[in-house]
């Protein structure tokens, strides 16, 4: 017997209104848990994305990395790269430092998100600047950030250094700046600065070489509390945040220290990146599997 039974106009729109909830819903949630160590994700107000973790060139101001040889630390960043990390984070101060543009040599620019760092105040930074794209053989860095800042006078002491970042960022070489502390007194000044678009931040549940209250960049703190705040304030800012010392300066030499301190630092909304410093393939896989399984739960 054919069934014509027509359906009311309350079912009609339940039915409709259960339809979209579907559409809307799920692929909401199949994003929220498919988040991954290689996404691209948003820097603060920046306007630019950085992949989720990136690789750190400088652990013990390059000397782990450099002892790998350029050929080996060559085949280290390709190989993050194909595994689909694509941000590296450099420093004039690394040892690493000159090996940067022959090892991303090859590798698509525009799929690179290329940190650098200038320490001190030096008297001519726009020439330092320079020198880092004649050094990176690039035309543009993607965050220029002012290394290693301990005092909360920063802004006024390294002044001369922050004008030549904008004046560079101006012509096109920088496409965004910021600064990284070894202190809570220079972390708070950076939190509240409207100069600063990313802040390279030390964090680990352990306290570990961690933001402390005195102005040396060797002497860390033991509460990350503190830290945490600051980090609040710097994403309601619009700030960029990418934590550093996850592995606490290489000194997590237990799995499971390791794996609470990636675990800490993926569930804080506040922290967009995370940078490891790592001398093989083994270790860059070893992140990544960490960070997967964190952020899936």
């Amino acid at each position: 017997m054919k069934n014509d039974r027509r359906i009311t106009r309350r079912e009609f729109v339940t039915r409709t209104a259960g339809l979209a909830g579907a559409v809307l819903v799920a692929p909401h949630v199949a994003l929220a848990e498919n988040r991954t160590a290689t996404d691209l994700v948003p820097l603060g107000k920046t306007g630019l994305k950085i992949s989720r973790i990136g690789i750190g060139t400088g652990s013990n101001s390059g000397k782990v990395q450099f002892e790998l040889g350029q050929e080996k630390f060559t085949d280290l960043v390709h190989y993050a790269f194909d595994k689909g990390l694509r941000y590296f984070d450099c420093a004039q101060g690394y040892k690493t430092f000159p090996w940067i543009g022959d090892a991303i040599k090859g590798l698509p620019r525009d799929k690179i998100f290329l940190l650098s760092k200038i320490g001190g105040n030096p008297e001519k930074p726009a020439e330092l600047i320079d020198k880092h794209l004649e050094n990176y053989k690039t035309d543009y860095i993607d965050c220029m950030l002012v290394h290693c800042s301990t005092k909360g006078t920063w802004t006024d002491d390294r002044r001369r250094l922050m004008d030549a970042i904008d004046e560079a960022m101006a012509k096109g070489k920088v496409r965004s700046k910021g600064v990284s502390c070894h202190s809570l007194p220079a972390l708070r000044v950076a939190a509240a600065s409207d100069w600063v678009q990313v802040n390279l931040v030390r964090v680990n549940p352990q306290a570990r070489h961690i933001d402390g209250e005195t102005p040396k960049w060797n002497a860390p703190g033991n509460d990350i509390k503190p830290v945490m705040e600051l980090i609040g304030k710097m994403t309601a800012s619009g700030h960029g945040v990418i934590g550093m010392k996850l592995i606490g300066n290489g000194e997590f030499t237990k799995a499971e220290d390791r794996e609470k301190s990636i675990r800490f630092a993926m569930s804080q909304p506040g922290i967009h990146a995370a940078v490891i410093g790592c001398k093989s393939r083994a270790e860059i896989d070893e992140a990544i599997e960490r960070v997967n399984n964190a952020l899936a739960g």
